[in-house]
This record gives C-alpha cells, structure tokens and sequence, in this order.
C-alpha cells in the first residue's frame, strides 16, 4: 500500500490569459509518399537468371552520376554506386501488366508510356544521398521510380536500405520532411513510388570485397513520351501535386536530352489481359 493519501483529482480550467495570442491555426503536417511494393516479381528462376547476368558484367559497369539541377554539370557528388543501362522485353512486360493496378495504389491518374533502366550494384561504402528523380522524367508530377531488388542468398553486403522521405506541408508550401519509412532491399521485391518522392540509398558495407556479394537493383524511371493530346488530363491529387511542388528546385532548369546514365528510353508494351495484375476479388464480405 502506498503512503500517500488518495485523493480524486480536480479538473482545472487553463485561462486563455496564460496563452500567447494566436489569429490562427496553422499546423505542420507530415505527408508519407505513396508505396506500392511487390514481393517474388520475377519469380526464382527468371530472378537468378538476371543476377547471374549481372555478376558476370562487372567490368561493363561504369560510376553512378548525379545531375547538377542549376549548372547541368555532370558529377558523383553525393553518390557512390555503379551502374550500367541496360533494356529488358521481359521486365517491360513485367512492369505493363502491374502498372495498373501501381496507378490504383499510388492514386496515380497519367499516362505511363516508356521507361528508363540502368542496372546498379552498391559495394563497401555505396550510397546515394537525398534526391528525387526529377532529373531522370519529363515531367517529375506525373512520372513513378520503380527499385527491383537482386543479390545472392545468404546476402554478401550488408545496410543498402531504401529510405523514403515523407513531405512537409505548412502554409501551402511543400519541403522534404526529417521522417521517413525504410525499405529493406530483399531480393525479387520491387518497389514503386512517385518520381517526386525524395529518397536515398543508405550506405552499404561489402566484406568480402567480392563483385557478386554488391548490392543488385534495377532502377526504373516511368513516364509519358510528351504531354497527351486532346482534353487535358485530370489534375493530379493532392499529394502528387505536394510532392511536385517539394522537388521543385531538383528539377533541371535546362532541357535534358539525355539521361546522364547513358539509359536509353524504350516504349512500355500494352498490359496483356491474361497476366495482368489486378486486385483480388474478395466478394462483399471481404472473404476470397
């Protein structure tokens, strides 16, 4: 028992008078970046089919570039990974057919017609710092960053993770926000998010030093070729439009002709209606 006497508490009143005076009320809120993440999208074989392609292209790799939004300069400031730009018909037909049902998830109205790829590998210290892939699309409010994840099982790197930042919105301004969700970069997963969005790779450790032991991804940017023709397209919502508006002073002031990569645009192939994704119909019960 305790030796304190047991009294019922009493509610008080706190006096505006002890408050500083406010005319309005004008929050600070935190918005988190749409994710759509697929786990197996390749399937076993198809997976290990490209690691192994992967692995045995080392020396085709060549140093991961950023794009300076404001001079256009070419650097790695802030980045530390290897890439080489490749295309694939299968993974085209792979991203088509689970496009739609991304666009349900990501609450994503525009047009998706083409893609850039590069394949990246992260060793001992890679990393890529804050940014977003307005450098990479047309038009960064419209365009979906797609990640797929290789390595080798057990995994020979360690860290790598996927950080993607959550957006500030206060007083009608957007900026990147401190917090942020983490993908764990496991092995035929991919994931979606807007172009926008802004993100980072964490740096990763490498022990054994050995190529086929880096971190493997096929890094996507989706977009529309030009704007469509004909009645214009649906506003974005709100939080595209936020996270647009955030990566503003990311965006490239001059025209980019090419990507910086050396990733080579191709068209996206239709959805074919046999194996395209879809969610499951549950019924009205929620029971499949």
């Amino acid at each position: 028992m305790s030796g304190y006497t047991m009294e019922p508490a009493t509610p008080l009143e706190i006096s505006p008078r002890t408050l500083p005076p406010s005319d309005r009320w004008s929050p600070a809120f935190a918005v988190p970046a749409p994710v759509c993440r697929f786990e197996n999208f390749l399937g076993a074989d198809r997976a290990a089919a490209l690691l192994e392609y992967a692995t045995a292209r080392e020396e085709e790799f060549t140093a991961g570039t950023v794009l300076d939004p404001l001079t256009g300069q070419v650097s790695r400031k802030g980045r530390d990974s290897l890439v080489l730009p490749v295309t694939s018909e299968v993974f085209s037909a792979h991203l088509a057919d689970c496009l739609p049902l991304v666009q349900e998830v990501l609450g994503h109205r525009a047009a998706l017609t083409r893609s850039l790829t590069v394949l990246t590998a992260h060793g001992e210290g890679g990393h890529f710092g804050i940014h977003t892939d307005a450098s990479r699309v047309r038009d960064v409010s419209t365009a979906v960053s797609a990640v797929y994840y290789l390595h080798r099982t057990p995994r020979g790197f360690g860290g790598g993770q996927l950080r993607l930042y959550d957006t500030v919105v206060r007083d009608g301004r957007a900026r990147p926000a401190e917090s942020y969700r983490t993908v764990e970069p496991d092995h035929d997963t991919i994931v979606f998010f807007p172009a926008g969005a802004f993100h980072e790779v964490v740096p990763s450790t490498c022990p054994s030093g050995r190529f086929a032991d880096h971190r493997f991804t096929l890094t996507t940017w989706i977009s529309a070729d030009e704007p469509p023709a004909g009645p214009p397209e649906p506003a974005p919502p709100r939080i595209w439009r936020w996270l647009s508006d955030a990566a503003e002073g990311t965006r490239p002031l001059h025209d980019v002709t090419q990507d910086h990569d050396g990733a080579r645009p191709v068209p996206l192939p239709p959805s074919d209606p046999a194996t395209r994704l879809a969610f499951p119909d549950t019924g009205p019960t929620g029971r499949a």
